[in-house]
């Protein structure tokens, strides 16, 4: 029998955070595995007794006693009558032996066997450690402190009981969760004026997955896609997945301008409701206009609807969707965006036998979206959660972006933007002579995040003067300090 380990290893391998995400039994659980999967404890070793390691890591004995019984019960430890708990023989051996050391030879070459290279195509660049600098003006971040946790934990432990395990824990194939799609028909599209059968929506892992499931289905060499100059780099990126024919169209203050280059385009994708970068919103002549000339020129119309809970006079506008006669737009929506990033939930909106195309395409590519994730989502919308948090929203992103434009005029920031209509993001244009990509490396070592705004456009010389500032994730404490800051921070960014 191997001996107890010494204190100074149980202070290395077990420390317990009460602030984590994890409950102070489970993070100890949690080490002791690891521990024995890595073979830093031994067989037959002993563990330190519940009141010595409660001791140890000032926590409860009771919480102690409790992991180890729940191990013990697991078979990572053995209970000996009065001698404790002990590391489980069993339990070291169902571990596999390591790998041999493969036999060397000619290193692989694989700059010859890749046929795409995304990893080289310009995209927004995303600072991971984003919550450690003081003044995050990023875009696409949540703030924990506005996200129901109790709700969606209630949520997620009901469809974890016993009851609810057979809906999510059986293979959909082709399907999606039901109590989903009736909650999308019934209380989240028609506030965007859509009303959608089951048999038109297909749910996907965010809007992402949509835009990316569409280009596979169908888009190849010679089709040609509009898409809005500056615009959405992930949806540049993906879509030259499978075309090189990508046309910029251009923006104003009212979106995407319908003119004559929409003739010699084949689908045309637009983000109407909130303009992705801008931030602008089409108004209802122009989504008219839009489709008359779609239905005239026979193109057909991807609308991203994103960020559409967030909006700042009241109800959200119609989407370009909801005044289709045609059937020419296909809808993209995101649950995800506005509740919580990682999620990873959207929908396609589309006529039968597309959606019954992008589920078998789907199949091939991930089977389904999480179906433990969707009807959490589904209860989480129909207990009213959705609702509530949207509400929550609008609010908190109503008094930042009233916040940061007082803060603009009062600093004197020398650039322009348009009004902050909703949605978590301002768009800025800055003087002529700067170039937004070095302010952003100036201001990022004062602890400022903002993303450059020239990776958006399609042109081979791109405008470097343009940034966006968003608020979603900066508390409003610090956005008035932050302002000012990067005032005084600007002429630092001056082209060289």
């Amino acid at each position: 029998m191997a001996p107890s380990a010494p204190a100074p290893l149980w202070a290395q391998l077990f420390r317990v955070d009460p602030t984590g995400p994890l409950t102070i039994q489970a993070q100890l659980r949690a080490q002791i595995v690891s521990a024995i999967g890595s073979g830093r404890l031994l067989a037959d070793e002993a563990m330190p007794s519940s009141r010595e390691l409660a001791q140890h890591l000032g926590i409860s004995r009771n919480t102690v006693v409790g992991a180890y019984a729940q191990l013990a019960d697991d078979g990572y430890l053995e209970a000996r009558q009065r001698r404790g708990y002990f590391i489980n023989p069993l339990a070291l051996a169902s571990r596999p032996a390591a790998p041999a050391v493969p036999v060397s030879g000619p290193a692989v070459d694989w700059t010859d066997r890749f046929r795409v290279r995304p990893s080289r195509q310009r995209n927004i660049s995303k600072v991971a450690d984003w919550e450690q600098y003081e003044f995050p003006f990023i875009y696409g971040q949540f703030d924990p402190s506005l996200f129901p946790s109790a709700d969606w934990r209630a949520c997620c432990q009901e469809v974890l009981g016993k009851g609810g395990v057979r809906a999510w824990a059986q293979d959909l194939f082709t399907r999606d969760d039901p109590e989903l799609i009736e909650e999308l028909r019934n209380k989240v599209l028609p506030l965007r004026g859509v009303w959608a059968a089951a048999d038109e929506i297909i749910v996907t892992i965010g809007a992402q997955q949509a835009l990316y499931l569409l280009a596979d289905l169908l888009f190849d060499a010679q089709t040609e896609v509009g898409l809005e100059n500056p615009g959405y780099p992930d949806a540049r990126n993906i879509f030259s997945l499978r075309t090189s024919r990508l046309r910029p169209l251009a923006v104003d203050a009212q979106g995407l301008k319908v003119g004559p280059a929409l003739k010699h385009c084949r689908y045309v994708y637009v983000t109407p409701s909130h303009q992705a970068p801008t931030t602008v919103t089409m108004p209802v002549d122009r989504r008219v206009e839009l489709l008359r000339r779609a239905d005239r020129d026979d193109f057909l119309i991807i609308e991203d609807d994103y960020e559409t809970e967030t909006t700042f006079s009241g109800l959200p506008n119609p989407a370009l969707k909801s005044l289709d006669r045609a059937g020419r737009v296909i809808y993209v929506g995101s649950l995800s965006k506005s509740f919580a990033p990682g999620i990873r939930l959207g929908y396609i909106v589309a006529p039968p036998p597309l959606i019954a195309e992008l589920r078998a395409l789907r199949r091939l590519n991930i089977r389904h979206p999480s179906a433990f994730t969707q009807r959490s989502i589904a209860r989480f919308i129909a207990l009213g959660h959705y609702d509530l948090l949207s509400r929550r929203l609008v609010d908190a992103h109503r008094e930042r972006a009233r916040i940061l434009s007082a803060a603009v005029r009062e600093f004197g920031l020398e650039a322009t933007h348009a009004p902050a209509n909703g949605g978590s993001s301002v768009w800025f244009e800055g003087p002529s002579w700067l170039d937004a990509r070095q302010l952003a490396d100036v201001a990022r070592a004062e602890g400022i995040l903002l993303e450059p705004g020239d990776v958006h456009y399609m042109d081979e010389k791109p405008p470097l003067n343009r940034f966006r500032l968003g608020y979603s994730s900066i508390p409003r404490s610090r956005i008035r300090e932050g302002i000012r800051r990067l005032a005084d921070l600007l002429p630092r960014g001056r082209v060289r």
